[in-house]
């Protein structure tokens, strides 16, 4: 018989870790996102139980912990991780990553990403972490839904997230909209993204062009369509609006045609002339349009100082 005290299962540890009043959740409410289930161990994963099975973090050699192959965030704006480093060079890190234990020492990376790069940026010999027991599914679905709640994403990284949860879990719009806290038709307005061409994809991906740019491009019905289309927003920087409108006389060319040919009526001179003396009086830019002796008054201000000055010419009360 064997004397050699047996080690815990890496179920029976993960347990004890889901039990302890003490644990720590993980990014932004994963652990309500992602509640634990059954689930074989992951291939690559190690048999060894996790260390700190009461979900403490430990400092974890930074160059011990491997990249997360799951990460689904191809951009990292080098300024911010630069000013992430300074932080975590004068104060550590706040918020611990989250890591798998993969044996011999080594240890692989679930959430954090930035704030392991950062780390080492910074110098760091050690990292805060929490170790966690999870299969490659579980690791797979807590990066993807930990960087879907992330404001940064560009609408291209958000897409594929999405994809990946539909393809890899299998997931409803539906599902993946209750896992990310997200509205169901915003899940489908990032998945059609996909549908652009990808030098288009790449354009949005870069900022070049914004999600609402890409909305109004997919109303086209070919990838050629598309991208010529795309190529003529970029050149002359049409706003979302001007490119919906742009879109629409693509789609309508014989609407456009005969708006083309029916003149604009003749502006009541009155009109201009009760606008430039609202102009002068307000100090700011007004525009009224009129029809028929019925319309609206639009006002626009460019701060709060123009716009309590604004309620002070209407004799209105200023907001504390």
């Amino acid at each position: 018989m064997s004397l050699v005290p047996q080690k815990p299962a890496p179920a029976q540890a993960d347990a004890a870790a889901r039990n302890d009043p003490k644990r720590r959740a993980l990014g932004r409410g994963l652990e309500v996102l992602l509640p634990p289930r059954p689930s074989p161990v992951a291939i690559h994963a190690s048999a060894e139980p996790a260390p700190a099975p009461d979900g403490k973090p430990l400092e974890l050699p930074v160059d011990a912990i491997e990249r997360n192959p799951f990460q689904t965030r191809t951009n990292f704006d080098p300024e911010k991780l630069t000013e992430l480093a300074q932080s975590i060079a004068a104060s550590g890190v706040v918020q611990p990553i989250v890591v798998r234990n993969l044996g011999a020492g080594k240890y692989q990376l679930i959430t954090g990403e930035r704030r392991l790069m950062a780390s080492k940026q910074a110098g760091k010999a050690t990292i805060p972490a929490i170790v966690r027991s999870v299969s490659d599914e579980q690791a797979m679905e807590m990066t993807i839904v930990e960087n879907l709640q992330r404001a940064d994403l560009n609408p291209i990284e958000q897409a594929r997230a999405y994809q990946r949860l539909s393809t890899d879990f299998h997931m409803t719009q539906e599902q993946m909209a209750v896992r990310t806290g997200k509205e169901r038709a915003s899940v489908a307005n990032f998945l059609r993204l996909l549908k652009l061409p990808d030098a288009v994809q790449h354009q949005v991906e870069s900022g070049a062009l914004s999600f609402g740019h890409a909305k109004a491009l997919l109303a086209l019905s070919t990838p050629e369509a598309i991208l010529a289309a795309a190529q003529k927003v970029t050149a002359l920087s049409f706003s979302v609006r001007q490119t919906e409108s742009y879109v629409q006389g693509l789609l309508h060319p014989e609407a456009k045609a005969a708006k083309a040919e029916k003149p604009e009526p003749p502006r009541d001179p009155n009109v201009g002339e009760a606008e430039s003396r609202l102009r002068r009086a307000l100090g700011l830019k007004v525009k009224i349009e009129d029809k028929r002796g019925k319309g609206r008054v639009i006002i626009e201000y460019s701060g709060l100082e123009d716009f309590d000055a604004l309620l002070t010419a209407l004799n209105a009360q200023p907001f504390e």
